[in-house]
């Protein structure tokens, strides 16, 4: 019995510790999302803007003019941006997280091979009092043959 509450101590123990780090990660991935979350807004509204610059026509007779499509192109060249900026931090998300995973592994790991020594602790100390016990009981009956003997010669 003693031996269970020692080992479900110990897990508890080592997986406060995993909860513990895992929660400032994931307070930092969620910061993360939110970043790329923001720049697919961003593009979301400038691919608006860039469809209302298709739409528009200031020539002659409701045509295109050059300023109309350069302006076209410059807000093209925004979403370029905006999608590099987005590769990049989707990549630190991703990138986070395989690194919050192999933490989580780690540590996972690491109580494992804790828990496990602890178990073989355990277990010596368990056989080591096992053997102490029956050391007892020798000299006990040792000891009840030397009474016995004092007793019968006194």
């Amino acid at each position: 019995m003693k031996y269970k509450l020692i080992t479900i101590l110990v897990f508890t123990l080592s997986m406060n510790d995993c909860f513990a780090s895992f929660q400032e990660d994931s307070t930092a991935y969620e910061r993360q999302r939110a970043k790329v979350n923001r720049l697919l807004d961003q593009r979301s509204q400038r691919f608006g803007e860039f469809d209302a610059s298709l739409r528009a026509r200031s020539g002659i007779f409701g045509l295109k003019t050059k300023k109309d499509m350069q302006a076209s192109i410059d807000i093209l060249k925004e979403i370029v941006k905006t999608d590099n900026n987005i590769f990049k931090e989707t990549k630190a998300l991703l990138d986070f997280k395989d690194i919050e995973k192999q933490t989580v592994e780690n540590k996972a790991l690491e109580s494992g091979s804790r828990i496990t020594g602890y178990i073989n602790t355990i277990s010596k100390l368990r056989k080591s009092q096992e053997q102490l016990l029956e050391e007892v009981n020798v000299l006990k009956r040792q000891n009840s043959v030397y009474l016995n003997v004092l007793i019968i010669l006194f």
